[in-house]
């Protein structure tokens, strides 16, 4: 089927193209009557303005971008990003805005996604996530001057307007709870080195261990295969962790799997503790201590930012709540 035309508007109508462009695009020129009849027949037929017509004429696209440089398989299991991103879109969607999401494999092709969608007009601004230290990304964007929310810490966001949280108030409270269950010999199993939210969680973790506590943190790429492997050499040491603190719920859950693999009671012999809640880490058993914060909120909080640098205001950064503990079946006393 042919998509709906003005010229077929126009025939309907019995009137000139030209009337139905000022009937559609509110101005003068055409009565009130012949304008309410022209709307009339464009929702009868199912008409609606083609985006890439209206970018030429500098109308927003109402839509914005979001570059993920993660393995498409993990996004499809990790419930972070997909909470996330339902929080943008209830916002989005509020404002009859578009989600362009995309799936990389660089920062270099992020950068380079996101300079062609500015510069073709298909997004409005866009988000970026995963900040690294001294982040490339972040000067380019600065230079296309696009509305963007980093969502990250604005201690790397350069002049980009940012949404974060404070991962080491978390750190703090969940050594200090493990602490109190009397256990001196803690691990914890974190995400890529070289994001900034994995280095300000680190320094967290070994000052609250300082003095107190043994502490061991071994870096993957937050999947369940590397979760499961760190956890395996882990409790394969002579001096093993009794309390082991994971980056997020799908490397929790393998490392429970190999903890019961390997004949370790969990919580008796080992306390297991995931970053960032989810119905996953809620229906093993038994059921995993998380880390809970409400990530469709954030996302929103995100988003409204965004729409809000859009419209050309002033967006200062913005300190969401932080992850409390939610304590549960897979953390105790530590035995002697």
């Amino acid at each position: 089927m042919k998509r709906p035309t003005i010229a077929d508007i126009a025939s309907r109508a019995g009137v000139s193209k030209v009337a139905v462009s000022y009937a559609l695009n509110g101005q003068p020129g055409v009565s009130e009557a012949t304008r309410a009849r022209i709307i009339a027949i464009a929702d009868e037929i199912g008409w609606r303005p083609n985006s890439a017509a209206r970018a030429l004429n500098g109308a927003r696209a109402n839509c914005v971008g979001l570059a993920l440089c993660r393995p498409a398989r993990i996004l499809g299991v990790e419930p972070f990003f997909m909470e996330l991103i339902s929080g943008i879109e209830g916002v989005l969607a509020d404002r009859s805005y578009a989600l362009l999401l995309q799936v990389v494999t660089s920062h270099q092709q992020e950068s380079e996604i996101y300079r062609r969608w500015w510069g073709e007009s298909r997004i409005d601004g866009a988000f970026l996530v995963d900040l690294h230290y001294s982040d490339a990304r972040v000067a380019e964007l600065e230079r296309l001057g696009m509305p963007v929310v980093v969502i990250g810490h604005p201690s790397e966001s350069g002049s980009l307007s940012a949404v974060w949280s404070d991962d080491g108030e978390a750190v703090r409270e969940t050594v200090g709870y493990l602490r109190a269950l009397g256990h001196r010999r803690l691990a914890r199993v974190a995400g890529l080195p070289e994001l900034v939210h994995t280095t300000v969680r680190d320094q967290a973790f070994a000052r609250a261990c300082e003095g107190v506590a043994e502490h061991v943190i071994v870096h993957t790429d937050y999947t369940g295969e590397e979760g499961a492997r760190a956890t395996r050499r882990l409790l394969s040491t002579p001096d093993r962790p009794t309390a082991i603190v994971y980056d997020n719920d799908i490397m929790a859950v393998a490392g429970l799997s190999v903890a019961q693999e390997m004949r370790v009671e969990v919580p008796d012999d080992l306390s297991i503790v995931a970053w960032d809640d989810s119905p996953l880490a809620q229906v093993v058993r038994p059921p995993l201590t998380a880390l809970t914060r409400d990530i469709p909120a954030y996302g929103a909080h995100a988003a409204q930012r965004l729409l809000a640098l859009i419209s050309g205001e002033s967006v200062p950064p913005y300190q969401d709540q932080a992850a409390v503990l939610t304590p549960r079946g897979s953390t105790g006393p530590s035995r002697p």
